[in-house]
């Protein structure tokens, strides 16, 4: 019997980066949607998508992505979907807010290839699946 894909919802107002990470992901047997805004993210959950991971940016124009993640999960939109920032914000405030958020895995953009954000992703994922 063939596994499922594993959905990933992928928020970046990048679109150079969002096709990259797209094209990564994809490549790494991932169903991926992407969304370039947070709003447009909302309302591809609001509309039913259920992700088994949920990757975004923290620094977005209109709907940051701590907001982002405060409201989806305030309307109970991403229950089960295993959370990571992928951002620029090397910060301690951002990695504490994101800590105290329960963010699954934070990454820094800056730091980290594709191929390395699909593995730690990947490896995040499967850990919190197995608990």
């Amino acid at each position: 019997m063939k596994s499922k894909k594993q959905k990933i919802l992928i928020v970046d107002d990048d679109s150079f980066l969002l096709d990259i990470y797209a094209l990564k992901f994809t490549k790494g047997g991932f169903e991926v949607i992407t969304a370039t805004k947070g709003a447009e993210a909302m309302e591809k959950l609001r509309e039913g998508l259920d992700p088994d991971i949920f990757m975004l940016d923290i620094v977005m124009p209109s709907l940051d992505g701590f907001e982002l993640l405060e409201s989806a999960r305030k309307e109970k939109l991403i229950k089960r979907a295993v959370v990571v920032m992928l951002t620029n914000q090397g910060q301690r405030s951002d990695h504490d807010r994101a800590d105290k958020m329960n963010v699954d895995s934070y990454i820094l953009k800056a730091n980290t290839t594709p191929s390395e954000v699909l593995e730690k992703v990947t490896e995040t994922y499967n850990k919190k699946r197995n608990k």
